[in-house]
């Protein structure tokens, strides 16, 4: 059986929407484990409006998405967990496709497949996925980490599956963080477990409106707790690709400090990026836009 874990908080308005994709598998043995994380709107309502025996309810006090997966992996009775955020959608043949991998390649413990982006019109946008190292439809991604810095994430939360004892051995989800969460839980999942990938996208990451080249909504925490277990993780798991990886992120943190306008944090990240990866030509980039003057700036 495979657990579905549905973290959920203030989506009365998809969530309905998104526990239909997963009744409508055509792969069936499956339960539906939702944690309300607080939801202070109708959520659980809208929940307990659809009528089967495979969906569970927890309700928690607000403590944040990680720990909202966390109860939902340790309250799950499957041996497979299968991750799916509130306001996203799933092909009708998800389940199968990751039923499938689990039978094609059984030395694997994490299991994922492509996806795509939903524009608030209504449109679908392809992911960017370069250098997977098979052909095909499927295969192993033995080089995630150099996947992941030249690419949009090929491991999204919403289209990965992974064995619960996996889960449960690098920690879950670390909690208290509001962005990087899902990341750094791969990284971790990457640097110990095989990973089997279906390079046809067959999930949907449901956009809220918010465009890649519209002001950042959240301002990065400046204690970098992702960037330090990345760090971290890398002293344990010294590979070239991780050590790009990881000023992959600090490029990332980077870009979004830049168009806060916040330069010397910007500047900063830039630097401790370098220190990873001394030829990363956009982390150089930034740092000279950083040292133009405002009116010359591209955003």
């Amino acid at each position: 059986m495979i657990s579905v874990v549905i973290p959920l908080y203030n989506k009365e308005q998809s969530v309905k929407n998104t526990i239909r994709t997963v009744l409508d598998q055509t792969f069936q043995d499956f339960e539906i484990v939702i944690v309300d994380d607080g939801s202070t709107d109708h959520s659980a309502e809208k929940v307990l409006e659809i009528s089967d025996s495979r969906i569970r309810l927890i309700s928690q006090s607000n403590a944040g998405v990680s720990v909202a997966r966390n109860r939902g992996i340790s309250e799950a009775d499957g041996e497979f967990i299968a991750f799916l955020d509130a306001d996203d959608v799933w092909s009708s043949d998800y389940l199968m496709t990751m039923h499938r991998l689990t039978a094609a390649f059984p030395q694997c413990d994490v299991f994922a497949s492509n996806y795509n982006f939903r524009q608030p019109d209504g449109t679908l946008k392809p992911t960017v996925i370069n250098r997977l190292p098979f052909r095909g439809k499927t295969g192993l991604l033995t080089n995630y980490f150099e996947v992941a810095s030249c690419s949009h994430p090929p491991l999204w939360t919403s289209a990965v599956m992974v064995r619960k004892s996996a889960i449960h051995a690098v920690g879950g989800f670390p909690p208290g963080i509001k962005s990087g969460e899902d990341l750094l839980t791969w990284a971790r999942l990457a640097c110990r477990y095989n990973i089997a990938y279906c390079n046809i996208p067959i999930a949907t990451f449901v956009a809220d409106g918010y465009g890649i080249h519209d002001r950042p909504k959240r301002i990065p925490s400046e204690k970098d707790y992702v960037g330090d277990e990345l760090a971290r993780l890398y002293n344990s798991c010294r590979t070239r690709s991780l050590k790009r990886y990881v000023a992959h992120w600090h490029k990332m943190r980077a870009n979004i400090y830049m168009r806060l306008r916040m330069r010397r944090l910007s500047v900063n990240e830039c630097l401790v990026g370098l220190k990873y990866h001394p030829t990363n030509i956009k982390l150089y980039a930034f740092m000279f836009l950083n040292m133009l003057p405002s009116r010359l700036q591209p955003f």
